[in-house]
Order: C-alpha cells, then sequence, then structure tokens
C-alpha cells in the first residue's frame, strides 16, 4: 500500500470529471488530494435599477469552458494553445486557472499555462492557484519544481496556509525527505499557521509510516490538547499502524470505542482493517468487522474481497459472513478456475473447445460473434458453457453479451439456475439498462424462483427512473399475490413518478387504498415527492396534512410491522422522485 493512498481513498476532494458538447473528448482528473483547498466561484452582483447589468455566468457554461481550456492545453501544442487561449472571451480569475489546473493537463503544459496566465492583465495568483501547481509537480515527484513555486509564492506575498503546507508535507514525505517534511511541520507552526485535524492526521501518518512512533503519539496528543476531535480518518490512521504490528486487540478496542464516541468507521476503514487482517491471517478480528460491515451495509472491494476468501480458504474458517455481506461480489465467485476444466471432456465438439478457450482468454467480442453464429446454425453447445458464458460476462459488466448467451440457452432449452438470473437483473440494474427483463423475470418465475420483494420493488423502481413504466408495469404483474404488498406497490407507484406519468402514480395510490394494502410513510414520501416535482400544489398539501394525521396515528400506537419497516427504508425521508 502506498503511504498515503489512505487519504486519497478517504477525502477525495475536487475531482470534477464535466460532460462537455465540445468536440474535444472529456479528459478524467486526477488531482484530487484530501488536502486540496475549497474555492468557490466568486458572481458579480448587479442593480436591478441600473441600465447596464453584468451577466452572470451559468454554471454549466463554465464547466464546458473549463473543459475546453483543459483539452486546448492536452491536445495542441502550446504555441497553438497560446493563440486559442487568447481568443476566448471569457474573465480570467483565479477560479477558472484553478479548476483548469486541477483536471491535470501534462505537467510541462500545466506549469506554460502557469507561467501564461501570471501575465495577464488584472490577474493574480493566490493561495489555490499555488497550491494546486505544487500538487501537479508533488506528483510527479519534481520537488525541486514544487519548491520552486512554494518559494515563487512567498516572494509575491500570497501567505500559504494550513492547506499548502500539508501538501507539501505530503509530496516531500511520499519523495522519502521526511525529515524535509518534519521540519516543513515545524516552520508553519513557527510562522502561526495553526493545524487542523487533517493536518495533524496527515502528519501522524507520515511519522507511523516511518517509524516514528513516539513523535506520531506526541502529535496525537497535541491534536488533543488543542481541542481537535479525530476523525474516522485519524482513528484509522491508528489501527493501520496498530495492524501493521499485530496488534489486533487494541485494533479492535480502537474500532468499538471509536464508534462509541460517535464516529462510525466508513467503507475505507474497513476495507484497509480487512486488508491488514488478510496480511497477517487475523480472521477473529476481521469477523467482527464484516458484521459491522453487514450491519451498517458496506462492501469490500473486489480484489480485498478475493483476499480475504482466500484467508478464511486457508486458516479453515467459514466464509458464509463474507459472501453475505457482498453478495454482489459473492454471485462472480460461485463458479472460478475450475468451471472450464469440469467442462472441458473428450467429446466436446472444436466449436465448443473454441468458445471456452476465448472466454478463459477474456476474448470476449470473439464469444459474441461464435455466439451469433451458432444460434444461426444451431450449433449445440452444453449447459455448462452457456452458464459459464453468461457467469463471465455478469462479472465484467457486458450487458448485451449476457443477453445473447440468455437467448442461446433458451433457444436450446436450457433451464438456469437461480443465481444466474439473479446475476442477470443485478447486471441490468448496475448498468441501467435492461435488455429483455421483462422475458427474464417472467423465465425466472416459470422455474420457480423468486426475486422477493425488496429486489422486486428495486428492480421495479429503477426502470421507471430509466424511463419504461409499463416493463415495471409488468413486472409487478408476474408477481405472486403475496408479494403484491406495501413496498412493490409503493415502488411502482414510484416508478411512474420517476417517468413523469403523475397520474398513474396516484391511480396506483388510490388503488392501494381501494385493495386495503397499508399505506406507511415511505409511500407518502413517494406520493409527495413526485406530486411536488410535477407543480401540482393543491394535491400536494392535502396528502401532506394525510400523511401528518397517519404519522400522528402511528405514533400513538408505536407499532411498525416489517411491511411497513421495509418499504420505509428503501423509501426513506430523504427519497427524492
Amino acid at each position: 500500500m502506498s503511504p498515503f493512498r489512505f487519504f486519497t481513498t478517504h477525502k477525495p476532494l475536487f475531482s470534477f470529471c464535466f460532460n462537455s458538447s465540445f468536440p474535444y473528448s472529456n479528459p478524467k482528473p486526477t488531482i484530487s488530494h484530501f488536502h486540496s483547498h475549497t474555492q468557490t466561484k466568486p458572481t458579480t452582483n448587479f442593480n436591478k435599477s441600473s441600465t447596464k447589468q453584468t451577466f452572470i455566468t451559468p454554471k454549466a457554461y463554465m464547466k464546458d469552458t473549463i473543459t475546453t481550456i483543459s483539452n486546448i492545453l492536452r491536445y495542441s501544442s502550446w504555441d497553438s494553445a497560446q493563440q486559442h487561449l487568447q481568443t476566448l472571451t471569457i474573465k480570467w480569475d483565479s477560479y477558472t486557472v484553478n479548476q483548469v489546473l486541477k483536471t491535470h493537463p501534462p505537467m510541462e503544459k500545466s506549469w506554460l499555462f502557469f507561467s501564461w496566465a501570471s501575465g495577464l492583465r488584472n490577474f493574480k495568483h493566490d493561495q489555490f492557484t499555488y497550491t494546486t501547481m505544487m500538487d501537479i509537480f508533488g506528483e510527479a515527484r519534481r520537488i525541486s519544481s514544487m519548491k520552486f513555486v512554494f518559494q515563487q509564492m512567498q516572494d509575491k506575498g500570497v501567505k500559504a496556509d494550513v492547506v499548502t503546507y500539508t501538501s507539501m508535507l505530503h509530496w516531500l514525505s511520499n519523495d522519502g525527505d521526511v525529515d524535509g517534511a518534519v521540519k516543513l511541520w515545524e516552520e508553519m507552526k513557527e510562522k502561526g499557521v495553526g493545524p487542523t485535524v487533517v493536518s495533524y492526521t496527515a502528519y501522524m501518518k507520515v511519522l507511523f509510516d516511518n517509524g516514528r512512533v513516539k513523535e506520531a503519539t506526541e502529535v496525537y496528543k497535541e491534536m488533543i490538547r488543542a481541542g481537535w476531535a479525530p476523525s474516522c480518518v485519524t482513528y484509522t490512521v491508528l489501527m493501520e499502524h496498530l495492524a501493521g504490528c499485530g496488534k489486533f486487540n487494541e485494533v479492535l478496542d480502537i474500532f468499538i470505542k471509536m464508534q462509541e464516541a460517535g464516529v462510525q468507521p466508513d467503507k475505507a476503514a474497513c476495507n484497509i482493517l480487512v486488508e491488514n487482517c488478510c496480511k497477517a491471517g487475523e480472521t477473529r478480528v476481521m469477523m467482527k468487522i464484516l458484521e459491522y460491515m453487514k450491519e451498517n451495509s458496506l462492501v469490500l472491494r473486489q480484489p480485498i474481497y478475493t483476499k480475504a476468501l482466500e484467508t478464511l480458504k486457508t486458516a479453515g474458517e467459514s466464509d458464509a459472513l463474507l459472501k453475505e455481506s457482498n453478495r454482489h461480489l459473492s454471485v462472480h465467485y460461485k463458479k472460478p478456475e475450475p468451471l472450464v476444466k469440469d467442462t472441458v471432456s473428450d467429446t466436446i465438439s472444436i466449436d465448443q473447445r473454441l468458445v471456452l478457450y476465448l472466454l478463459t482468454r477474456k476474448h470476449f467480442v470473439g464469444v459474441d460473434f461464435l455466439l451469433k453464429d451458432m444460434m444461426e446454425k444451431n450449433v449445440f453447445l452444453t449447459p455448462e458453457i452457456v452458464s459459464s458464458v453468461i457467469d463471465a460476462y455478469t462479472a465484467h459488466e457486458r450487458s448485451h453479451g449476457a443477453v445473447v448467451a440468455y437467448e442461446y440457452g433458451k433457444k436450446i432449452g436450457i433451464k438456469y439456475e437461480k443465481y444466474l438470473y439473479l446475476s442477470l437483473v443485478g447486471l441490468f440494474m448496475r448498468t441501467n439498462s435492461f435488455p429483455m427483463i421483462v422475458d427474464i423475470v417472467e423465465e425466472m418465475i416459470k422455474s420457480g424462483f423468486f426475486l422477493g420483494v425488496n429486489q422486486s420493488a428495486l428492480l421495479i423502481y429503477k426502470l421507471g427512473c430509466a424511463n419504461k413504466p409499463v416493463s415495471a408495469a409488468k413486472v409487478f404483474d408476474l408477481l405472486p399475490d403475496n408479494e403484491k404488498n406495501t413496498t412493490t406497490y409503493t415502488a411502482l407507484m414510484a416508478a411512474y413518478f420517476a417517468s413523469r406519468r403523475t397520474c398513474k402514480g396516484l391511480e396506483i395510490f388510490k388503488e392501494m387504498k381501494d385493495v386495503g394494502i397499508p399505506v406507511v410513510v415511505g409511500t407518502y414520501n413517494v406520493l409527495l415527492a413526485g406530486l411536488e416535482k410535477s407543480g401540482r400544489v393543491v394535491e400536494f398539501e392535502y396528502y401532506r396534512k394525510e400523511k401528518k394525521q397517519m404519522q400522528n396515528i402511528s405514533f400513538s400506537e408505536n407499532e411498525e410491522c416489517a411491511e411497513e419497516m421495509s418499504c420505509n427504508m428503501l423509501f426513506g425521508r430523504d427519497y427524492a422522485s
């Protein structure tokens, strides 16, 4: 693990990637460090009575402008780029220059652009632009250039703040200059720049990673004396250090105490701890962390999930909790590498061997062509091979290929297992594309498999968000009677509202009442959000009062059934149509 990966995982700030209608492609910015400045675009107010009004540039236009400037720098020579920049009719301020630099054009172009901006009339670099330019040099390990910019910043009279110092401290330690980082920390305090919890945590991380445990402990104590409460990042730095020393009892103690202090471990913290448990073969603490992740709906990253699976297998421990808390990944690992070996036999045809070979090499385009050709020529593939293809396609998010394989299997009469149906439905929901979804759900139910209330409700709602209300209604109609309850009815109503079918949404709400389906808080949340978005003020006020009356009655009875809890969890108070 890189020395400072923890912070880039926890505090990614200002990593904007804007969609553009301009002819240039859209670059992906990479300057996104936990110590980045927070800077807002300044706006100019104007007097309405004045005959001359100042136009405020729309936000969308500014995004496109920044993307265009970045692409000019990225794809043009500097001479050509300079000519383009001079023709742009925009106001060059520090916000614009800073955001362009944060899209991370090539380093040389970034510096030339930074220097070019210095010569613009009525423009001055500030701590935001200087710090971002130092970040660019630091990330490229051009430490001397970073120090030059810092010196230039001081010569120009621009005051370096705690974010600037923390940025430099990080890049110095990342380059191996720990003494330089320590010296910079002392310089920062001597100049009266007060550290924050972020800078304290960053400095502690530097010291821990370089074996200066006593100094790091003193920094932690100093932070507490200064009145800064440890953040989740701070606690994770402490636990990561202890785990590296093999002190997992202390890790578990801090893991529990931070929650008692009101600080909940986040996804990144849990992933880091599980990874350290895997390195040390520590399964007891890993199980405690997995229990917490399951309770709080947190999941592991795929590489760490794989390591955890191997660690539990080596230790002879059950992997049931790991798979239960990471169901989206456990499906992909249901049939690992032996899948192809088990399928191969002496009687297998050349076509089948070719499919397996391409599948093993992950040449999915070739598999697509073979499947289509086999469908046309009625060439037979075994059910195991077809299942292997669907398994691989769902694991690699290839929805089109998965549908082709499914159609082929259906044509030759293959009966799929439940996990394959669930894999396909899950793939469609993740990629927000729903080819043949109604057909797949129908076949699944005919085979005696059911999605369950919560997954059915989520699928119905996602279909509405994808502007497929007809498919959502068909899926709802396919559900067995015992699954047509408050949650699925509310999901169908939400699907209609999401696809701007307000009248149909209201019809479903009234139908719920007519057939005696209980209406709960989550149902009203969906109804009110849909009415408000469609501008139906009178009905909105009427049902808002009705919801309030219902809540008063529910509060006095103090009862909430499982069905009501399920609906309220899916469509809670933060629901927006």
